[in-house]
């Protein structure tokens, strides 16, 4: 593990510890946390944790949710663990290849049994990209070849019917994201995330209803920052946890 330092989230409501190096919680998590519609005593999972940022947010919206992280990096597991401590968070800290059936049957984490399945999967996969020689962020920004299609199809099958479903991902790989959703997932809304209002998408969240017939929706796009660089009204509200995209 390199350097921890210790940052703050939501206006100073999370504290987190994280590496310097490696996967370190931003934007990306302060969205898929205000996507997530969580209510008292929900089972939520937050797949790909890291260091936990996405679910101790959602458990500052709701402290009645019970709790679960998912995550392969034994260190950033344990850094998860510490989070949750100091954020007086009780949660349970799975350390599981989620791409791996066995390692999901060792752990415990067993499917149907989330309400809420919240994931910011790694955004490349091996020979689409050059991939960081840094094993930390190397592991959490790409997937085997084929990995996306298999991480989305495993988080749909921890969640129960009727379950929700919450997704950050590329903006330009919203295609592969709808095909890999394709069938157990209904209800899905888009809202795509954009630097500011000129430049075009570099974000989409995806969230949906298991088992559900309703159609897609597109929903209004989240503009980040306005023309001198500084965060839009909305988004600073979302970062200081005073806003959600519910």
């Amino acid at each position: 593990m390199s350097e921890i330092t210790e940052d703050c989230l939501l206006g100073g409501r999370v504290h987190l510890a994280q590496p310097v190096k490696g996967h370190r919680a931003g934007t990306d998590a302060v969205l898929l946390a205000a996507s997530a519609p969580v209510k008292a005593g929900d089972r939520v999972l937050d797949v790909g944790a890291a260091t936990g940022a996405v679910g101790l947010m959602v458990a500052v919206r709701e402290r009645d949710a019970r709790l679960a992280f998912v995550e392969r990096d034994p260190s950033l597991a344990e850094l998860c663990r510490r989070n949750c401590r100091e954020n007086h968070v009780e949660a349970e800290v799975f350390v599981v290849d989620l791409l791996n059936k066995a390692s999901r049957h060792e752990a415990g984490l067993r499917p149907e049994t989330a309400d809420l399945v919240l994931t910011n999967p790694p955004f490349l996969e091996e020979g689409q990209a050059r991939i960081s020689p840094n094993q930390g962020r190397a592991v959490a920004h790409a997937l085997p070849s084929g990995g996306l299609e298999a991480w989305l199809k495993v988080c749909l099958s921890l969640l129960k019917p009727k379950g929700h479903f919450v997704l950050i991902h590329r903006a330009d790989r919203v295609a592969e994201c709808l095909d890999g959703l394709n069938g157990p997932l209904g209800g899905i809304a888009l809202r795509f995330v954009h630097p500011s209002a000129e430049k075009p998408a570099i974000r989409v969240l995806i969230s949906g209803i298991k088992g559900s017939r309703a159609p897609l929706q597109i929903l209004p796009p989240l503009i980040l920052n306005r023309p001198d660089g500084r965060f839009t009204p909305q988004a600073q509200a979302l970062h200081r946890g005073e806003a959600d995209l519910l």
